[in-house]
């Protein structure tokens, strides 16, 4: 079952999917699942580890929302600190209004990056988190292809666009917030003992290495997933994931 709802606070309406099972009151973990940039709250990755993670575990709920400026999020400028914003009112939406006695994190990319920030900048309130691909790098990432001409508006005030699905307007701002906060340079070692990151071998935006040594250095466990490209685009990799992130979540 699929339900859809707002969080309409700090002046924000923050747009939310919800998976859960046939009866709502056996409900008592909820897992919020975070996406990459340029995604949405329907996307079909969220939606087969939700299908799947359910039909195994009934007092499990899943819950998606849209970011700032993504799927059918209603502000035109993305800003990082307001994506923090979105992430903890769900938190606390999922803790308050919807009763969980357990949250877990599953965050890919951008997600996992914003993950990572949420750690640190609010604290632990995950019973387990998993990381699919995080973004460490993700000012690199967002860096790297501005041409000169996009920077000289940037350096006006102006904006330049990216995106898929929906065209999203960056500015300068939005470049300075993520510069400002590299999860690479902070420590978790009070968050390994409860975090698995899986990597694919063959990432093309987040080189393997680069997240092998971020998980050696704050003693997290990392699954190498070999031959994954950044989306697990092979389904039957992407269904190999799901089921070590099940586990992670609820050993047997």
């Amino acid at each position: 079952m699929v339900k859809y709802f707002d969080i309409n606070e700090q002046k924000f309406s923050i747009r939310c999917k919800y998976y859960l099972g046939k009866d709502p009151r056996a409900v008592t973990d909820i897992v919020i699942a975070t996406y990459g940039f340029g995604g949405n709250k329907d996307n079909s990755a969220t939606e087969k580890f939700a299908e799947r993670l359910i039909a195994k575990y009934k007092h499990f709920g899943v819950v998606v929302f849209d970011w700032p400026c993504h799927g059918a999020d209603s502000r035109n400028r993305l800003l990082p600190d307001e994506c923090m914003t979105y992430y903890q009112l769900v938190v606390q939406h999922a803790l308050e209004e919807m009763h969980a006695e357990k949250l877990y994190a599953y965050g890919t990319s951008l997600g996992g990056y914003f993950t990572l920030r949420y750690l640190k900048e609010y604290g632990n309130p995950f019973h387990k988190i998993a990381l699919r691909c995080p973004a460490i790098n993700i000012y690199q990432i967002m860096t790297a292809d501005i041409t000169d001409e996009e920077q000289a508006k940037l350096n006006r005030g102006k904006e330049i666009v990216r995106g898929y699905t929906r065209k999203i307007k960056l500015t300068q701002e939005f470049f300075e917030q993520l510069k400002a906060v590299d999860v690479r340079r902070m420590e978790y070692f009070d968050f390994a003992d409860d975090m698995l990151i899986l990597h694919g071998t063959k990432d093309e935006f987040i080189p393997f290495e680069e997240i092998r040594q971020f998980a050696e250095d704050n003693v997290i466990e990392l699954l190498p997933v070999e031959n994954a490209d950044h989306p697990f685009s092979d389904p039957h990799i992407m269904d190999l994931a799901i089921s070590k992130i099940i586990s992670f979540f609820h050993p047997e």
